[in-house]
């Protein structure tokens, strides 16, 4: 991954306080701020890196009471979603879908398709997916989670979105 960053030209810091922990899970930037999830994976040495890295943006941390990560179950639950909704001066619009596990998506918004929601599968969670279907200005596209699943994995497990062009 670090080479990947590198031949982006990408800045890159690295923690070196062996105390820090930070699992790429844990962090949900919005484009406007950055929430870090506090979990047996992240703790607060590691967010208040982050903070220190991106100092143009607010940085604030949830506790991650149950579930792996933040962004395994950020959009699904109700006082998880309250409690950052309380820490921000942005409102965010939400989407409630009836399956816990269906609401971690991956949301791009690509020059040349515009809104790409990466969502599970109708085999996975029918009702989810029809609540998907709603959303007329997105192009949505299918991802199976089954076997991710199975380790506690999800769609953002496998994702690092970079909004840069490669000069390969």
């Amino acid at each position: 991954m670090k080479g990947a960053l590198k031949d982006l030209n990408l800045n890159i810091v690295e923690m070196t306080d062996e105390t820090a922990t930070l699992d790429g899970g844990d962090v949900l930037f919005t484009g406007r701020e950055f929430f870090v999830g506090l979990s047996k994976r992240t703790n607060q040495r590691g967010a208040e890196i982050l903070a220190d890295a991106f100092k143009d943006y607010a940085v604030s941390t949830v506790p991650v009471l149950e579930g792996l990560h933040l962004k395994s179950f950020c959009t699904l639950k109700v006082r998880t979603i309250h409690i950052m909704q309380q820490m921000s001066d942005h409102r965010y619009d939400k989407l409630t879908v009836p399956d816990d596990l269906a609401a971690n998506c991956i949301y791009m918004n690509l020059p040349d398709k515009g809104h790409v929601l990466l969502h599970s599968t109708t085999e996975e969670f029918p009702e989810s997916v029809k609540v998907f279907e709603k959303l007329k200005d997105h192009m949505l596209i299918p991802v199976s989670n089954m076997e991710k699943a199975k380790v506690d994995g999800a769609l953002t497990c496998c994702s690092v979105l970079i909004n840069k062009k490669a000069n390969i």
